[in-house]
């Protein structure tokens, strides 16, 4: 059991300092979970205790700075929701190697995007109140599905949604996907905590070191964000590509 926790635990904390940065941890969380030969129900399950510890800790840095805009968020929520409970219905209906099939597509187009920009990610863009409303609360909608659906990088294509769209600022659009990242992970934590699906010692434990991962990775984006966020995100950018690869290689 200790070599579980040798091995997690390292890989959680640079998971949660990834998805403080620029979303995008679970592409390494969960496989960490994963490779120690635990179920894959209790790896989700107990990826989401950790998941939503560090969230927490990132959520509250970021909303003591100013980052996040709550009137907008206070709708992304539920819309978010509502979004992830769609994509679940949808998952069982639909082959998941369709929307692989898409992404194989957009995500190097995404790399490319984020590549080719100058400067920072943000636009010069302005949005009235209600345009950015209206746009953020369809976007936590279409992403929230998205995640029901399948799930892996829902925060870069958070943050990406939100700069390029809503014309939001990084620091406003990264505030923004820690709301709604939190609020489905809570959901999702709920169902699987009355299912008695987590393991709850390891998941403390896993979740005090993605906790660790968050602060550092927050506190690097106040201090960096126009220079950290694009080589972590090509960087989840890349992992994701070639673990759909391998997905549909072995499919």
């Amino acid at each position: 059991m200790l070599t579980k926790y040798l091995i997690i635990c390292p890989l959680i904390f640079i998971a949660g300092f990834i998805d403080a940065v620029a979303g995008g941890g679970g592409l390494v969380s969960l496989p960490a979970y994963m490779i120690t030969g635990i179920p894959v129900h209790n790896c989700i399950a107990t990826n989401k205790m950790s998941s939503f510890m560090g969230t927490s800790v990132t959520t509250a840095k970021y909303a003591r700075r100013g980052f996040i805009p709550w009137k907008i968020g206070i709708v992304c929520v539920p819309c978010a929701l509502a979004g992830s409970a769609l994509g679940v219905k949808a998952s069982l209906l639909v082959p998941d190697n369709i929307l692989k099939t898409i992404l194989m597509i957009i995500i190097p187009l995404t790399g490319i995007y984020v590549i080719t920009r100058k400067g920072n990610l943000e636009t010069n863009t302005v949005r009235s109140d209600k345009a950015a409303l209206f746009i953020s609360a369809f976007v936590a909608f279409f992403i929230g599905a998205y995640d029901g659906f399948y799930g892996p990088g829902t925060g870069v294509f958070l943050i990406l949604l939100l700069t390029c769209f809503a014309g939001m600022k990084l620091t406003t659009a990264n505030g923004l996907t820690k709301v709604i990242n939190l609020s489905t992970n809570i959901a999702a934590l709920v169902v699987f905590l009355i299912n008695g699906q987590v393991l709850l010692p390891l998941g403390a434990v896993a979740g005090l070191f993605n906790i660790a991962g968050n602060y550092i990775g927050a506190t690097c984006f106040e201090k960096n964000s126009s220079r950290i966020v694009k080589p972590v995100m090509i960087a989840v950018l890349s992992i994701f590509f070639i673990k759909l690869m391998f997905e549909m290689c072995i499919g």
